[in-house]
């Protein structure tokens, strides 16, 4: 929890920045497309985790307006950014890893770039407990970076904030994801943006709920 309230903390102090350099998700479009398309459902109930200053939701929401999207966060002026920026959405401070507290079920659950900040077991259970909160043939949209795990630990950005950031090896996450029921996966890989501090490659999976596998 240390480390989660050290990272609240680097977001809140640095919303504003980020929200200036990430609002533009146009490297990302390909992918939010597909999201899109997967969730057939007029109206559906969208959980976002890990929403930020909304530049995602923005962008879902010229896509599909009909989409009702409830978008979380840790910090507060996270929050406070994606209210100005999408006020058709409905946001609050909620910790992902948390989200069966939330007592409803969703048609689609997306994380934008939520999985570097959490550790292995914290994944695992996140997994699961999407499937548990999925509608039938659920959509669920996940992305971090994929790297070697034994190079996660305590970053420093040039400003001098230090964060823990993870990084995942895509087969570890399709045993993961296979286990708990997802399948019909779409994975994508993306260098990063010129922009970003860490020159690595990001991965985007997006799948559907179907039925887990057998133990």
């Amino acid at each position: 929890m240390e480390k989660a309230n050290t990272a609240v903390e680097v977001f809140n102090k640095l919303a504003e920045t980020y929200q200036e350099k990430y609002m533009d998700v146009q490297l990302y479009h390909d992918t939010f497309d597909l999201f899109c398309r997967r969730v057939e459902k007029p109206g559906a109930a969208i959980l976002e985790i890990g929403c930020g200053p909304g530049n995602i939701t923005r962008y879902l929401l010229t896509k599909r307006p009909d989409f009702n999207i409830l978008g979380t966060d840790l910090a507060p002026r996270m929050i406070e950014l994606a209210r100005k920026n999408n006020p058709g959405a409905v946001f609050q401070v909620w910790d992902g890893r948390k989200i069966t507290c939330l007592n409803q079920q969703f048609d689609a659950v997306l994380v934008g770039f939520c999985l570097p900040y959490l550790t292995p077991q914290e994944v695992e259970t996140l997994v699961q407990d999407t499937a548990h909160i999925l509608t039938p043939q659920g959509v669920f949209y996940l992305s971090g970076m994929e790297g070697n795990p034994a190079q996660s630990g305590l970053q420093t950005s040039s400003a001098g904030d230090q964060v823990n950031l993870h990084f995942y090896e895509i087969d570890w996450l399709v045993q993961r994801l296979t286990k708990s029921g997802f399948e019909h996966l779409a994975i994508f890989r993306k260098s990063a943006p010129v922009h970003s501090s860490l020159q690595t490659t990001d991965f985007f999976i997006i799948c559907q709920k179907g039925n887990p596998a057998p133990a």
